[in-house]
């Protein structure tokens, strides 16, 4: 009987590995690119809960949000109160916590009822899914849109 030495290794295995690692990368289909961050633009409301949002007379006083990475801060307004709180982002997570705004009464109970609408789903969001640079929807625990924001 005579010895036969193990096949020797190939570029197989490793050439596998290769295209399964760049198959996972880009089957991820979050529609995300981490090169693209949220912090920085202000992103201003259009639409909430499927309705879309008018922009108002006043862009400062439109619902809109601000990431700051340097501090895990999220500030912005709902339309009448200003909002602040913090945030964290992992990939296509996002959660924001510890949100609290000021109490100022809206003269337009339309308006009042949006922003109380808008406060919830910033609670209830838990990532997001980019569109480009400019557009940003935020999404509950079943993937279900519960606002889209733009850079506008």
């Amino acid at each position: 009987m005579r010895f036969r030495p193990a096949a020797r290794p190939t570029a197989t295995p490793l050439a596998a590995l290769v295209l399964m690692a760049a198959g996972l990368l880009a089957g991820c289909g979050s529609g995300i690119s981490l090169d693209e961050p949220i912090e920085g633009p202000v992103w201003r409301l259009e639409q909430l809960g499927g309705e879309t949002v008018a922009p108002g007379s006043d862009p400062q006083r439109d619902p809109q949000l601000q990431f700051d990475r340097r501090n895990g801060r999220v500030s912005g307004s709902g339309g009448c109160n200003r909002v602040t709180g913090s945030f964290e982002r992992s990939g296509s997570s996002l959660k924001m916590s510890q949100l609290a705004s000021t109490r100022m009464a809206c003269a337009d109970p339309a308006r009042g009822a949006s922003e109380a609408q808008f406060f919830a789903a910033l609670q209830a969001t838990t990532s997001y899914r980019l569109q480009g640079a400019s557009r940003m929807s935020l999404l509950d625990s079943g993937g279900r849109t519960l606002a889209v924001l733009s850079t506008r």
